[in-house]
């Protein structure tokens, strides 16, 4: 069976001056999804008046958004105001990935700010996966599962086969939580065993992908494709959606 490609460009590596303008671009040029990080990332500073240090944040915006609450990952972040903002300027599909320690505090507040997808780590919720699904989709949003590199991917095989399934299982090819980091190829294993147990599932890749990582991506199974700074740092931003786009299609079996 086919599954419709969906392309997601990763906007940390945008203009954030210019997010609304980069927003509509992105889509102009053909991606599906936007998928948006609202990091604030913390730095010690010394104050040579005091003995003791403080903290000075920086808020980083980008279009699948990374929540990180200083637990899941030692970066800390806010969401729901940046998006509900971005919502105003946007009608594009809001792919929210929740890296914190109790997504369930978060269902409300990202579904009143426009979120459409709000998908959780099933490393945190493996005693109220039930109720945390069932409650995403009462506030209108389309539930998904993501897992960490280390962790197995029969884990999250209960969510997507429950009564009150998740929509889609997010693939970290990196560790969450740090830019910059090489796509890991071993995780395609996992996505070859989702593809194969979930035909007609979406399977979502997060970390280095770009034009040298699709292919080995699509031909596992992945059908919705994060891409950030191969597309930004692209002299034609639409040329590289379009490329990922393709290799998903080709990949698809003809039977």
């Amino acid at each position: 069976m086919v599954v419709s490609p969906k392309i997601a460009p990763s906007m940390l590596s945008s203009d954030f001056a210019n997010l609304a303008a980069e927003a509509k671009r992105m889509v102009d040029l053909g991606a599906d999804w936007l998928h948006m990080d609202i990091m604030k990332l913390s730095f010690v500073v010394i104050d040579l008046n005091d003995t003791e240090p403080f903290l000075v944040s920086y808020l980083l915006t980008s279009l699948l958004f990374h929540l990180q609450d200083g637990h899941f990952v030692p970066n800390l972040t806010i969401g729901a105001p940046v998006i509900e903002s971005l919502r105003k300027h946007t009608s594009a599909y809001l792919d929210c990935h929740l890296m914190v320690t109790n997504p369930m505090d978060y269902v409300e507040q990202m579904g009143k700010a426009g979120a459409s997808g709000f998908t959780f780590h099933v490393e945190v919720a493996k005693e109220n996966w039930q109720e945390l699904v069932s409650k995403i989709k009462s506030a209108g949003m389309r539930p998904g599962v993501a897992l960490k590199p280390g962790t197995p991917v029969e884990e999250v095989y209960p969510l997507v086969e429950g009564e009150t399934p998740v929509e889609m299982v997010l693939v970290m090819t990196v560790e969450p939580g740090f830019g910059g980091q090489k796509f890991m190829p071993n995780m395609m294993d996992k996505v070859r065993a989702l593809r194969q147990k979930y035909p007609t599932l979406d399977i979502e890749v997060d970390g280095g992908l770009g034009p040298s990582t699709i292919e080995a991506a699509a031909a596992a199974g992945a059908n919705c494709i994060v891409a950030g700074s191969s597309v930004f740092g692209a002299p034609e931003s639409g040329k590289v959606i379009s490329l990922l786009r393709t290799s998903v299609e080709k990949a698809q079996p003809t039977t």
